[in-house]
């Protein structure tokens, strides 16, 4: 019986899916397969493309290679468009004159981007954001270019900004639209996003419509906006949507849309039946799918159709979660609430910069919707609450409120998703096929992927699937590993015992001998702050570069408007007259807001980047050092003034805060670490809500351990009694160094302590009584770490090449001038959005 000729137009993603999946079909002996790419490469991974600029290879994007299809029996012809198309006859042409028949016939042909009639659109270092070879392009542009502009604040836009960043180009982003990623975000979460973006020095401009592109005065370009306003720039990037690839179709007869696309059926069928189209350039229901998880879902119905199936596609879900920019984004459902009746619950939290909003239904028992922006955790649960439909628990709200302090979220678990629950869009895998391969012999991600491939197409749902994984695990008895991503096969405390024990000083070293892949912004801070409670280098020394987040990579607190506070260590909140009176000079000389803490120390704010080594030199020149307010360390020692003032203190808690405070400044753990020392039990320092608890007695002093504010309090356990100062000194020590060692990543020592098996008694036998034998090994840890202190802020102003990165702008040291501020109670805070729209008309 002679076999079925399939060509399949087009060897992009959703292309190579459908060929994928045929030959895994149990038919695939029954059909030859030809496919056509116009580029002159096979398959690769455009959802990652913007990693091509952070080093990853084209043959690390690459979905298969050419032994690949050979060993299936695949053609494939390179660099060759299939321009013409005979639908009686049953072949097609290609741009070389090469004439191929088929049996079926699939267009996945894709799309291309929009490039919008703006007169000069065409000029040199106008470019487009699609292809490897669009990269390759845009790479030779940034060479000669100081300012780059990307037309189009949608997902692909913010991508492409996130490239020009990278060349190290000045970056623009123009969206006509009056917020970025309009069709995903509403107005709050598209305003977090873009002043999120802007912190990282990519300006964004919304309501801008280009009129033409002329020659420039500073620049190689100046783009004419319709509201009379323009931009100067070297080049421009085109980023401004996509239009489905259906030249072909219309050329030759086949059915298309009013505004593009190839119209199929639910087989993917279009008008001709043994013509399919899949992807982008398909038009389902009057819909075009934009996302790669609807287009293999038809890639899998047209192979279903062809090999006898009853596989259908019945559209898709166009959910997403990404990060933009390094920004983690979801949109979920209807993400605007404009369902009828529909509700919202909103959480906003200004301070981290996270915003939430749940759409559920006008009776409050289903969910319609979400938008997360900067913690996006929640995604796995609330989109599989909604694509099965289940009824919300009785307090919603607690769906969309953040994890406090290590805690785990509010919300329903994995256990309550059926097994239908779609885990993986991009491969169509279940709760049910996880559980499966699980029962089947599966105990790690790495084969969960190699089984169903869940989790190895955009990444999305990895958190998910690990999730149902350690699940199932749990319930047939296996012990669940708590490996910290899949970069890394260990929890953190293994990965803390492997650095410890074989005293790996850098992630490179980490990474070549215990890991896998480049790593990721989850295991690379995390290994970063090891490091550090381990062995206390310099943070910016070149080795650790890459590990830190934005507050530890510029040693101070970056604040909503873009500016830094900058936080002086005031050991046990003492300090002399004229310290006092530098810090006074300090904010009036860089005027900055100032207020003291609620740890006894003063936060001076809204210091620019470039300010920040002249404010630190000032500030070190008479003594003070770096409070470390930025990083998971020790932030303060708040103390009362005991004896040596108060009549009722017994004992010098301030000369003990001190000590204490400067023994373990710069002590980098798996969250905040705060201290308190009190002189008597009535407790002025609050010294039992804290991680440590010092409180004096008659007889010494009384340890308390594992305390916390925040919006979870607990009042700390008391942990030993009547301790002079050097046993106190000694537990403290062990305790602290046992918690680097065991915790998990970014769990404070209330969660910890809970986590415990034995928990506080088991603690005590542990510090007090050395049943593990670990006490004078905790106790030289420590010491070490003490012995490798050193100030950041002054390290980093004696070095000239680390002074480089306290600037606004890539060759040039001017200073942001788009800071606008009110003065309020004889201060400056950043103007509110409003504020700043008033002060912009006083000042036109």
């Amino acid at each position: 019986m002679d076999k079925q000729r399939i060509v399949v137009v087009g060897n992009g993603m959703v292309g190579h899916k459908f060929i994928d999946t045929l030959v895994q079909d149990a038919s695939a002996d029954k059909f030859d397969i030809v496919t056509f790419s116009e580029e002159s490469r096979l398959a690769y991974d455009r959802v990652k493309l913007s990693a091509y600029f952070t080093g990853t290879t084209a043959n690390e994007l690459a979905l298969t290679d050419e032994g690949y299809y050979q060993q299936h029996g695949v053609n494939f012809v390179l660099s060759d468009k299939v321009v013409a198309l005979d639908t009686v006859n049953n072949h097609v042409v290609t741009e070389s004159g090469r004439q191929e028949p088929y049996d079926k016939l699939i267009l996945a042909t894709g799309s291309f981007p929009f490039v919008p009639p703006i007169p000069g659109n065409d000029q040199p270092h106008c470019l487009v954001y699609r292809t490897i070879e669009d990269l390759e392009s845009i790479t030779e542009s940034g060479k000669d270019s100081q300012v780059g502009v990307v037309i189009g604040g949608g997902l692909l836009g913010l991508e492409a900004a996130n490239a020009l960043k990278n060349l190290g180009v000045e970056t623009h982003v123009v969206e006509f639209a009056p917020r970025l990623m309009a069709v995903q975000l509403d107005d709050g979460g598209a305003r977090l996003l873009q002043r999120k973006i802007e912190q990282l020095d990519v300006q964004v401009h919304t309501e801008k419509a280009t009129t033409e592109i002329v020659a420039g005065e500073t620049c190689r370009y100046r783009m004419n906006f319709a509201d009379g306003s323009f931009l100067e720039t070297d080049m421009i990037v085109f980023s401004a949507g996509i239009r489905p690839q259906d030249e072909l179709a219309r050329q030759y007869g086949l059915e298309v849309g009013e505004r593009g696309g190839i119209v199929i059926n639910d087989n993917c069928q279009t008008s001709v039946d043994n013509i399919y189209a899949v992807g982008e350039c398909a038009l389902w229901q009057g819909r075009i799918f934009g996302l790669v998880a609807p287009g293999y879902s038809m890639a899998k119905a047209a192979v279903s159709h062809i090999s006898g199936g009853t596989g259908a596609f019945i559209g898709a879900d166009m959910s997403t979660k990404l990060k933009l920019l390094g920004v983690d984004v979801a949109s979920i459902g209807d993400a605007h609430g404009q369902t009828a009746g529909a509700q919202s619950y909103t959480f906003n939290d200004e301070v981290e910069q996270i915003y939430k909003r749940l759409i559920i239904s006008e009776d409050g028992k289903k969910i319609l919707g979400a938008v997360l922006v900067g913690d996006v955790d929640a995604y796995g649960t609330l989109l599989q609450m909604m694509l099965n439909d289940m009824e919300l628990p009785e307090n919603p709200a607690a769906l969309i409120l953040p994890a406090v302090d290590g805690e785990a979220s509010s919300g329903f678990g994995v256990d309550a998703l059926p097994d239908s629950a779609q885990v993986c869009s991009c491969f169509d895998v279940t709760k049910g096929q996880i559980k499966e391969a699980v029962a089947n012999g599966c105990t790690d991600m790495a084969s969960i992927k190699g089984t169903t491939k869940a989790s190895s197409g955009c990444g999305g749902c990895t958190g998910l699937a690990k999730q149902v994984l350690d699940a199932e695990l749990a319930s047939l008895g296996f012990e669940v590993k708590n490996d910290i991503c899949e970069h890394f096969a260990y929890s953190r405390k293994e990965l803390a015992d492997i650095i410890r024990i074989k005293e790996i000083k850098t992630f490179d070293e980490l990474l070549t001998s215990h890991g896998e892949g480049l790593g990721c912004e989850v295991c690379k801070p995390t290994v970063g702050s090891i490091l550090a409670s381990f062995w206390n280098d310099y943070v910016l020394d070149d080795q650790h570069i890459g590990l830190q987040d934005t507050n530890d990579i510029f040693l101070g607190n970056m604040q909503k408007d873009g500016t830094y506070s900058v936080v002086p260590r005031i050991a046990g909140g003492e300090i002399t007259p004229e310290k006092l009176i530098v810090l006074g000079q300090v904010a009036q000389e860089f005027n900055l807001y100032t207020k003291i803490t609620g740890g006894q120390r003063i936060d001076l704010f809204g210091a620019q980047l470039h300010e920040l080594p002249s404010i630190w030199k000032k500030l070190i020149d008479v003594g003070f050092e770096t409070g470390h307010a930025y990083g998971k360390s020790l932030r303060t020692v708040k103390s009362c003034v005991g004896s040596t003032w108060c009549r009722y203190g017994v004992k010098d808690s301030v000369g003990f805060a001190i000590e204490i405070e400067n023994r373990y400044k710069g002590l980098r753990a798996p969250h905040k670490i705060k201290f308190g020392v009190s002189g008597c039990t009535r407790e002025c320092a609050e010294a039992q809500s804290k991680d440590v608890g010092i409180i004096a007695t008659e007889n010494g002093w009384n340890l308390y351990v594992c305390g916390n504010g925040g919006m979870r309090p607990r009042h700390a356990d008391l942990f030993a009694s009547d301790l002079d100062d050097k046993t106190l000194q000694q537990y403290v020590d062990r305790f602290l160094m046992f918690y680097i060692r065991t915790a998990d990543r970014l769990q404070r020592t209330s969660v910890w302590l809970e986590n415990i098996d034995g928990g506080l008694d088991y603690l005590k036998e542990v510090i007090i009584d050395d049943k593990l034998g670990l006490a004078e090994e905790l106790e030289n840890e420590m010491a070490r770490n003490i012995r490798n202190y050193q100030c950041e802020w002054k390290t980093t102003i004696e070095s000239s090449e680390k002074l480089k990165r306290f600037q606004h702008f890539i060759n040039s040291s001017d200073p942001d001038n788009k800071l606008s501020y009110i003065t309020e109670r004889e201060q400056r805070r950043p103007a509110t959005k409003f504020e700043r729209i008033d002060i912009v008309e006083v000042t036109d």
